[in-house]
């Protein structure tokens, strides 16, 4: 299926999926068939071989169709890149030859407690010796923020040993003791299946538990910049689509006001500036992505070739840090301007159109904007360098 066919599938039944509460499993079902988990595999490896550019220009597209699927899968690309950066190829093999063949992964990392944001050390889930001679390992906890892991064909959960050493495993979402919830009750990207998943004695074969070495710290790497990118990519589509809504709004738009400029809507200067505006934001958060995208391929490379301190990672955070910044403001001014274009009736709930801003605000307010400025204002000013953890 070419891909322009696959995204206008998935923008079927889009607005009604989001007012019904619906979930897209269908749609993630197309993503499955269409191979499309597998854009950054190398071609070696049965994927596509794409760079992080094309990547998120893909992104965009499918944001653009429906931004919950977008982010449904944000978890998937992002264990891809971590597994890209690990130089063993039977380790990309071992990895990556499921996602070649069409499945998805999904994510049990955070937790709800006293730990802060971005402290995987403190986590309550253990992964833990089985104990059978088998070398197999036990794990158990709850999750939160489990985006796509609903979906998903395997789930990839964080924890640490008895002992406290952070580990990681990777097990099939229907394996026994998994129990994912679709508890999630934000008012925006409401379908991403972002809630609870519990695991309860889930029994992980020796293959599947990955573990830190507590005695070798590993380089900075782009994985928290491609994260965090995603989301604002994400917010690139939702304008996209919006600023499609603006168009078709003042183009149909009948009634307008006698204190108007025009007695048409579409012929109102006021009303033409709003999607001029609308139109321009959108071409601009776009470049900004793309150019943040560039910056991680940029540390890719680097990374491969043993450059990972060459400062090419720390830029691409930085620019990823700077995007999200500039889009979050252009993006919920955009989601507002489009009720200027389209007037009262733009606010009937049937006409299902705040789920641009309830969606934007609710991606947005992810890792939360003013902190990003700070950070960016203490590297300015002050030489400090950005935080290294999955937020940068």
């Amino acid at each position: 299926m070419a891909r322009d066919e696959l995204f206008a599938r998935i923008a079927e039944g889009e607005r009604e999926r989001e007012r019904e509460r619906i979930a897209p499993h269908d749609q993630i079902a197309l993503l499955r068939e269409s191979r499309l988990g597998a854009l950054r595999v190398p071609v070696a490896l049965g994927g596509a071989g794409a760079s992080v550019r094309e990547l998120f220009e893909t992104l965009i597209a499918l944001a653009q169709a429906d931004a919950n699927v977008a982010q449904i899968v944000r978890a998937h690309f992002a264990f891809v890149e971590q597994v890209l950066l690990v130089p063993d190829a039977a380790f990309q093999e071992r990895w990556l030859a499921p996602v070649a063949a069409g499945e998805i992964y999904g994510n049990a990392v955070t937790e709800i407690g006293g730990q802060q944001a971005g402290d995987f050390v403190g986590l309550s889930t253990r992964i833990a010796p089985s104990g059978d001679g088998d070398g197999g390992y036990l794990i158990d906890g709850t999750k939160y923020y489990s985006t796509g892991t609903l979906y998903s064909d395997r789930v990839w959960v964080w924890g640490v040993t008895p002992e406290g050493v952070p580990a990681s495993a990777v097990v099939p979402v229907d394996r026994d003791g998994v129990t994912v919830e679709d508890d999630w009750d934000g008012f925006g990207q409401r379908l991403t299946g972002t809630g609870t998943t519990r695991f309860a004695g889930v029994r992980a074969a020796a293959d599947e538990v990955l573990l830190s070495d507590p005695d070798n710290v590993p380089p900075r790497l782009p994985v928290g910049a491609f994260l965090q990118l995603w989301l604002t990519a994400t917010v690139a589509g939702a304008v996209r689509s919006l600023r499609d809504e603006a168009v078709t709004l003042l183009r149909d738009r009948r009634r307008g006001h006698t204190h108007g400029a025009a007695a048409l809507p579409r012929e109102d200067p006021v009303l033409l500036q709003a999607v001029g505006q609308i139109a321009s934001d959108a071409w601009a958060i776009e470049a900004t992505v793309l150019s943040a995208a560039e910056a991680i391929d940029r540390a890719n490379a680097d990374v491969a070739a043993g450059r990972a301190d060459s400062g090419a990672v720390h830029a691409a955070s930085k620019r990823a840090a700077e995007a999200k910044v500039v889009v979050d403001r252009l993006a919920l001014r955009s989601a507002s301007l489009l009720f200027e274009a389209g007037g009262a009736s733009a606010t009937k709930a049937s006409a299902g159109l705040d789920r641009h801003w309830r969606n934007i605000r609710t991606l947005a307010s992810h890792n939360p904007t003013p902190l990003k400025a700070y950070a960016l204002g203490d590297f300015v000013v002050n030489g400090a360098t950005l935080p290294d953890n999955t937020y940068f």
